[in-house]
């Protein structure tokens, strides 16, 4: 696929779970929802359609049909599963469990999230290259320097400036230049975070009261043993893996099977979560008017205006 040719607006929160956050829009524009900016939680925001929603520019930018198609196989399931969910029975077909499970992982994976963890420890391994290429191998860095360069490297510097050039001309660092790297790494750990949580339990909850958020970085590692919630931790570290899914209803992979129904004081936190997570946007029902104020108010009190918490590995 030509440059000219990659979607710019790939979404990362998929269509079919907002829409589960929707009322139809006047004069026919189809389904809307409220978004709240968490940056700028005081800039007033209209609603907008779905496909104007949680999306990131270019964020697979090589190749992305392999992906695209990986994807597809969970959202298509996606439907079915959402109407289980309404009916009540969302646990009671293994289909259903089994397209709920992916799509938890999905979201973790195809996240600002993800991409911030693979960029920046691309950058952690190839400051470690360079640095042992020149602590323990500098006579064979000046020998390879004489024989590209003709020049003699004395100083430390030198070599450590030639040493970055070799990595740079790698077939690592340039596949990770084009996106290469990064749609082969997303679709393994995708397959790879599958298998971790495989024999996690899948919990479907409603609250006893209140409503759900859901942010453009929807699917969120947490723990629950501090106040408010550690999150973005690996899967290894983490408690669960939360998902909201409608404004009644979430998914969580949990290690325990912890039943069916949400008290009203843990709904804050999971919304707290969400908001603080979010790269830019949380989304909500736009009858909601107490959850956006309440995505206000946190926002205003946990997020630092302008910042991302994804921004500065990617820029």
């Amino acid at each position: 696929m030509k440059a000219a040719q990659i979607p710019r607006q790939q979404h990362l929160v998929s269509q079919v779970l907002l829409k589960q956050f929707t009322v139809a829009g006047p004069d026919n524009r189809g389904p809307q929802v409220r978004p709240v900016d968490v940056r700028y939680p005081e800039r007033p925001n209209k609603l907008k359609s779905t496909r104007a929603c949680g999306w990131a520019d270019a964020f697979i930018a090589y190749d992305p049909a392999s992906a695209e198609d990986l994807w597809n196989s969970v959202e298509r399931r996606a439907p079915a599963a959402f109407a289980a969910v309404h009916a009540g029975t969302p646990l009671a077909d293994p289909l259903h469990v089994e397209t709920l499970r992916d799509l938890i992982v999905l979201h973790y994976v195809r996240s600002h999230h993800y991409r911030s963890v693979y960029t920046t420890a691309f950058e952690t391994v190839r400051l470690k290259v360079r640095g042992e290429a020149v602590g323990r191998f500098p006579e064979p860095l000046r020998r390879e320097a004489l024989r590209q360069t003709g020049l003699h490297l004395a100083g430390e510097g030198a070599l450590d400036a030639f040493a970055e050039r070799l990595v740079e001309q790698s077939e690592v660092t340039q596949d990770y230049g084009t996106g290469a790297l990064f749609r082969s790494s997303i679709e393994r750990d995708f397959n790879k975070a599958r298998a971790m949580v495989s024999n996690w339990h899948l919990n479907a909850l409603t609250p006893e009261s209140g409503q759900f958020l859901v942010g453009d970085n929807p699917a969120v590692a947490v723990r629950t043993d501090t106040r408010p919630w550690a999150y973005n931790m690996a899967i290894g570290d983490a408690h669960s893996i939360v998902l909201p899914i409608t404004p009644r209803h979430l998914l969580a992979l949990t290690r325990n099977n912890i039943g069916s129904t949400i008290p009203r004081a843990l709904i804050d936190q999971i919304n707290i979560v969400q908001i603080r997570a979010a790269d830019r946007y949380v989304y909500m029902h736009p009858r909601s008017t107490r959850l956006e104020t309440f995505a206000r108010e946190t926002a205003r009190r946990w997020r630092t205006y302008g910042v991302s918490p994804y921004r500065a590995s990617t820029s």
